[in-house]
This record gives structure tokens, C-alpha cells and sequence, in this order.
């Protein structure tokens, strides 16, 4: 009962520390969805180095001295607490954002992770030393499942109720005491151990030949692992690009991920080839066939029943791999290093070898060449009829995906990927003759590419839009304008003769499209000038600007990076407004609503609030790439609000009770999806 204490505790400790660490950096990072990929590239890496000093530990030295290494390294870790980032890794806009995160990870978290990353491979050998006559694998699954319930509880029961600092607190607490149960549990296993020699040398039993492990045996977890890492990350990453970076919809992915693991790992009557595979057979084609939908209702359940039969096939797999229990570290030590190569691969390799979003495909093609290689059949024709049929999956799959890459590609001008995704520009000819910038899977705006069109308001930017009823109705003198979100600079075709505007882009791909296929920028009347880096952050490091103006049109996917919708934010803003300046926040969103998080920010600072709902209807003709929008409009000039062109198409938004502000240390996402969404 002790070891497995011991073990829920740390597996616990170890899957809460991931969205809390990853929310806490989020806002410094451009609310990214990559910084989730590189935090789960960061958490593999961990345990891999986990799970590698666990089996040299229970290899090399005797239990009494893996008990005193064990220690002075869990009484220095304490020493480390809070696990609270600092604000010296802030980042100022030039510098490689993976690495940054990376280091600031290491330094926060580092020495507890990598401690509490070693506990399942290691107090499972401790428990094999004591109790050599029952098997531990079930410790893995009980791991698994303490994982399980600090991924949900995170976004359902902590994050709605404590603020970052305080779960960070509260999660150094814990740890502490989990440091004194280790330590005490590795005392009672060196008194308690029945094995003389397990006392004196590290690994007699771990070197026996009996049960040698082969290369082949190796490759084969290694490969398991890999493609269920892999697979995880994809829909993690399709999903957040689609809808918003946020913890709710990080842990979803890999809580179904590790639910395979607790299923897999607590008995093998759970897993069954002939019900999983069949159902992979389906599936996966299914994905890549989807991949480029927007029609996330069927999209989102096809990807989360995918992630998890996939998953069920690579980890059921290698619980029927699994070897003699004296092999355990090494074991977890190859399933550890197969699951760091497949964030590798997904987090950092994928976008240096491919210019587009095409890392899915690879992996959706992995998880189907892998079922090649699962013995199937009793007897050689039906092993022979199972290849068969994984070759045609694997063909299928690649068709597919090759239709994807095709479509994704199809008439594309421009392509560009840095760590904020990928940035395309398409012309298209419905209507009128249209280009769009898009970034991701969404569209964000474009231009129209008549000459005489080409300053004409389109897109999100109609001139009875938020944006337009309100440039129509300020008055003629200059302005001075901030825009947060550069996108293809379509708001600049409301600039007129001695303006200055700043666009804040953190992306330097947008900046790159916005000049080259875009004529905004040139054509703009009055001045302009262009900050490269998050808009937030680069606001705060300025002295005021005065904006007579000010648009936040920053999104992370299909949303507003939730870090620039928080009363620290808010703060940053009215800084740089004039009294009498206004806000416009682009809130238009098929899935998260934004009206009360925008009221509760405007009636904290004294401003009245309104939205304009923009629906315009054309079939055809340049009005026909006018946009459906919400934009909320933010002053104290009630002068500006009483204008006929605001009036007529602004209502008034209410406040919704006991609805909290969003702070940085608390922000619910939950409470924001629409319903039906």
C-alpha cells in the first residue's frame, strides 16, 4: 500500500504540473498552441531522463545508496519551491521561443519533474526488490490513473475555483511531502528487502540472461511508444489551432492517451485486437479524410475516438510486450524514449522539414504502417490476409493524405511557418476577384485585388462592422492608432491623411505576407510603423501612446489568445489610451463567447460597452467577402457611442451574474463555450 502511495502521488503531482506551468507561461508566448507542443516536448525529454536515471540507479548501485542519491536530490528539489516562473524569462520578441521555454522550463520545474518523472520505474524496482513474487506492472496503470484524475480535475475542479499561484503553491506543498514518503519508503525497502543480495549490488537480477532483451523487442516498444507521443500531439495540436490554446483542450487529448494506458496495463482481458484494430482500420482513414474540415461537431469526436482506439492499439501492444518484471526499468525506460522521439519529431523536426501543417499526415501514415508490423493470425494465410489489409490501409491512408497536402497547397501563393503556424495567402475568384490570408486553417481577412477595389473595406472590415461604424463616425482630425494583429493590414484602409498607426504582430510569417502579397500597408494613407512580438508584452515595455484608437485583432487559432482578455491586460491598454479613446475587441467566434469576459473589463476601468453584430448577405459582386462579425466597442465618449452610425447597429451588452473577471492567475474557459458549440 506504501509504494503505491507513493507512486499516486507523484503521478498525480507530475500530470497537474503541466497545464499549471504551461497556463502560467501561456501570456508570455503569444498564447500560442505551439507552446503546448514544445511544454509536452519538454515533459517527455523529462521522463525519459526520469526513467534512464531510474534504471542506472537500480543497475549500478545497492538499494541502500539509490536511497541516499534518491535523497539529497528530493531535499534539493524542495529547496527549489514555489514552482513559480520567473519573470526574468520573460521574452522581449527576438529570441527563439522553443528554447525559451525550454530553459524557463528547466529552471521551474526541472529537478521535481525530472524526480517525480523517476518514481514509477523506480519504486516499481524497489517493490520487485521486496516483493519479488508479485509483478508491479499494475503500479503502471495505477500511475496511469492518478495522471488521470489531475488532467480532468485541473480544468474542471481546480482551475475554476483557484488562481494559478495558489495551485502552485499548493502543488509544492504536496510535493514536499511527497519528497518525505520516497525517502521514507526507500528506507523501509533497504530494511525490509529479502534479498541479501539486492542489499549489496544494484542489479544481479537486472543482468540476468534469462531474460535478455532483444534489439527487434526494443525497436518494437520504442515504435509503439513513439506513434501513440505522436498521434497525441496532432490532435492536440489540430484542435487548439482550430478552436483556442487552453488547458481545457490540452488535457481532453491526453487523458484519452492515458486512459489506454490505465485500460492496457490493469489487465490484458481490456485489450482486444479484434475489437481495436478494425476499429483503427476505420478510423485513421477517417482522420486524414477530415483533416481539413472546419466542421469540428464531427471532426472533434472522430479525433478523440481516433486518438484513443490508436492509442489502445500501441499501448495494449506493448502490455502484451511487456517483459520479465526484472527488466522493468529498461522497459519504461524504451517506452519513455519512444514517447520523447514522437513529441521531437511532432514539436520541433516537423516544423523545420515541412513548410505547411502536414505533420498529422505523418503521423496518421505511422499508425497505420505500424498495424504491418502487429502479428496477427494463427496460422500464415491469415497472417498473410491481415498484412494485406493493413497494406491497403497504409494506401488509403497515404491517398488521402496526399488529397489533404494537395488541398492544402491548391493555388497557394505564399507559404511561410515559424512557431506561431503556418501562413498562406489564396486567391480565389468567387464574386470578385479575392485574396485571403490565412493562418492556420482560418481565414483571417484579405484583399480584394481590383485596383480600384484594392482599399475598399472587405473581410471582417465592412463599413458596417464595429471597426467601420466607428472610423466613420470619429472626427476628421489626425489619429494616432494601435492595432494588435497585423493580419494582411486590412484595417489599414481606414487610415487617412496624418494618422500614424502601429501594428503589433508576433508573427514574423504575417509581417512577411502582409508586405509581399498585400498592398494595404503601401497604399495606407498617413504613417505607419510595424512592432514584431507579442502585442501584450510589447505595450507594457512602452511609455504611452496615447491611441486615440486602439484594435485588438490578435487571434491564436479561432480565438482571441485569452491572455490579452484579462484585467492585467486590460491595464496595459488603458495605459495607452486617451481619455476619451476607444477599444475595439474583435470577439467574432463559432465556439467561445466573449461578451462577459468584455463587460466585466470595461466596467472595471468606467467604460460603457456595445457590440455591433455585422451579417451582411451578398451572393455575388466585391460585398460578397464581407463577414459575418461581433465586435465590441469599449469608451468613455458617450459623445462617440450617440453617433448615428454607432447607434443604429449597437446594442448594449449585459452583464452576466456572478460571472468572474479573468485574471492572469484565473482564467475558465469552460464558462466561455456557446451553447450548441
Amino acid at each position: 500500500m506504501f509504494y503505491a502511495i507513493v507512486i499516486f502521488i507523484s503521478a498525480f503531482l507530475i500530470f497537474l504540473v503541466q497545464p499549471l506551468i504551461a497556463k502560467q507561461i501561456l501570456p508570455w508566448f503569444g498564447g500560442s498552441a505551439a507552446v503546448w507542443g514544445t511544454c509536452l516536448l519538454f515533459f517527455q525529454s523529462a521522463l525519459l531522463a526520469g526513467y534512464a536515471y531510474a534504471d542506472v540507479l537500480t543497475r549500478y548501485l545497492s538499494m541502500k545508496r539509490q536511497v541516499i542519491v534518491h535523497g539529497v536530490l528530493l531535499v534539493a528539489a524542495i529547496i527549489t519551491m514555489p514552482i513559480i516562473a520567473s519573470d526574468a524569462w520573460r521574452p522581449f520578441g527576438n529570441e527563439d521561443p522553443i528554447l525559451r521555454i525550454l530553459g524557463l522550463l528547466l529552471a521551474t520545474i526541472g529537478l521535481p519533474y525530472f524526480l517525480l518523472a523517476s518514481t514509477t520505474p523506480l519504486i516499481g524496482a524497489w517493490y520487485w526488490r521486496r516483493h519479488q513474487a508479485s509483478a508491479p506492472y499494475r503500479l503502471f496503470a495505477l500511475s496511469n490513473f492518478a495522471s488521470l484524475l489531475a488532467l480532468l480535475g485541473y480544468p474542471f475542479l481546480i482551475e475554476p475555483w483557484l488562481g494559478n499561484r495558489e495551485t502552485a503553491w499548493a502543488w509544492s506543498g504536496l510535493f514536499c511531502i511527497f519528497a518525505v514518503l520516497c525517502f521514507a519508503l526507500g528506507l523501509s525497502t533497504v530494511k525490509n528487502a529479502q534479498n541479501v543480495g539486492d542489499q549489496q549490488v544494484g542489479g544481479s537480477d537486472l543482468n540476468d540472461a534469462t531474460h535478455s532483451i532483444h534489439i527487434g523487442q526494443w525497436l518494437r516498444w520504442v515504435a509503439l511508444s513513439a506513434i501513440g507521443s505522436a498521434l497525441l500531439l496532432g490532435v492536440s495540436s489540430h484542435l487548439t489551432q482550430n478552436i483556442s490554446s487552453a488547458p481545457l483542450l490540452w488535457v481532453v487529448p491526453l487523458a484519452l492517451y492515458l486512459i489506454t494506458f490505465i485500460i492496457s496495463f490493469d489487465h490484458p482481458r481490456w485489450y482486444k485486437r479484434a475489437v481495436f484494430l478494425p476499429l483503427a482500420i476505420v478510423l485513421v482513414p477517417a482522420m486524414a479524410w477530415l483533416s481539413d474540415s472546419l466542421n469540428l461537431k464531427m471532426v472533434t469526436p472522430v479525433y478523440a475516438l481516433g486518438l484513443f482506439v490508436v492509442c489502445m492499439v500501441c499501448h495494449g501492444e506493448l502490455a502484451r510486450l511487456k517483459p520479465h518484471p526484472s527488466k522493468l526499468t529498461t522497459f519504461y525506460l524504451s517506452i519513455s524514449i519512444g514517447g520523447a522521439l514522437g513529441s521531437l519529431a511532432m514539436a520541433v523536426i516537423a516544423p523545420l522539414v515541412f513548410a505547411g501543417y502536414f505533420e498529422l499526415y505523418a503521423a496518421l501514415i505511422g499508425a497505420a504502417v505500424i498495424a504491418l508490423f502487429i502479428p496477427i493470425g494463427e496460422t500464415s494465410r491469415m497472417r498473410w490476409l491481415a498484412k494485406g489489409v493493413a497494406s491497403l490501409v497504409v494506401l488509403a491512408v497515404g491517398l488521402l493524405s496526399w488529397q489533404g497536402i494537395r488541398d492544402y497547397t491548391l493555388d497557394v501563393r505564399f507559404m511561410e511557418r515559424d512557431f506561431y503556424g503556418v501562413v498562406r495567402t489564396r486567391d480565389n475568384s468567387t464574386g470578385a476577384n479575392f485574396r485571403s490570408l490565412i493562418h492556420g486553417a482560418i481565414a483571417h481577412g484579405g484583399q480584394l485585388l481590383e485596383e480600384e477595389l484594392q482599399m475598399t473595406p472587405s473581410s471582417y472590415y465592412g463599413p458596417t462592422s464595429g471597426y467601420g461604424r466607428v472610423f466613420a463616425s470619429l472626427p476628421d482630425a489626425p489619429k494616432t492608432v494601435g492595432v494588435i494583429g497585423l493580419g494582411a493590414g486590412a484595417l489599414a484602409v481606414y487610415a487617412k491623411p496624418g494618422d500614424h498607426w502601429v501594428f503589433y504582430e508576433i508573427s514574423p510569417s504575417v509581417v512577411t505576407a502582409a508586405k509581399k502579397d498585400f498592398t494595404f500597408l503601401e497604399k495606407m494613407k498617413g504613417t505607419h510603423e510595424i512592432v514584431i512580438g507579442d502585442g501584450r508584452l510589447s505595450l507594457d515595455r512602452e511609455p504611452s501612446r496615447q491611441f486615440d484608437v486602439l484594435a485588438m485583432d490578435a487571434f491564436s487559432g479561432d480565438s482571441i489568445p485569452t491572455h490579452l482578455i484579462t484585467k492585467e491586460a486590460m491595464e496595459i491598454y488603458m495605459k495607452h489610451l486617451k481619455p476619451n479613446g476607444v477599444i475595439v475587441f474583435q470577439a467574432t467566434n463559432r465556439f467561445v463567447d466573449l461578451l462577459p469576459v468584455a463587460k466585466n473589463l470595461a466596467d472595471a476601468h468606467g467604460l460603457s460597452i456595445v457590440l455591433v453584430t455585422d451579417s451582411p448577405d451578398f451572393e455575388t459582386g466585391p460585398e460578397y467577402w464581407l463577414a459575418n462579425t461581433d465586435q465590441v466597442i469599449m469608451t468613455r465618449n458617450q459623445n462617440l457611442l450617440n453617433q448615428e452610425k454607432i447607434k443604429s447597429g449597437a446594442v448594449e451588452i449585459q452583464k452576466r451574474p456572478g460571472f468572474p473577471m479573468f485574471t492572469d492567475d484565473y482564467i475558465n474557459l469552460l464558462r466561455l463555450f456557446k451553447r450548441g458549440s
